[in-house]
């Protein structure tokens, strides 16, 4: 079993579609979220806002990581 630094087939795959991507989606796209989050919100539509809110951090998270791909490669 490979340990560390080897990667699956399908991450690889994920990381070569994903680094097409423009950095700038994931932070557009996580403000995105947090507009739709305080407009349910208004709405009071509490549950629904919570949820759509807390989608933020992923989408940012997954824009540091497309990034650090970017940077440093992959393996």
């Amino acid at each position: 079993m490979a340990h560390g630094k080897y990667e699956g087939k399908i991450a690889k795959g994920i990381e070569e579609y994903t680094a097409e991507v423009p950095s700038d989606v994931y932070l557009w796209t996580a403000f995105g979220a947090m507009g739709i989050s305080l407009t349910l919100k208004i709405m009071q539509k509490n549950n629904l806002a919570l949820f759509v809110g807390q989608w933020a951090a992923p989408i940012l998270l997954m824009g540091v990581y497309n990034k650090i791909v970017k940077v440093e490669g992959s393996d």
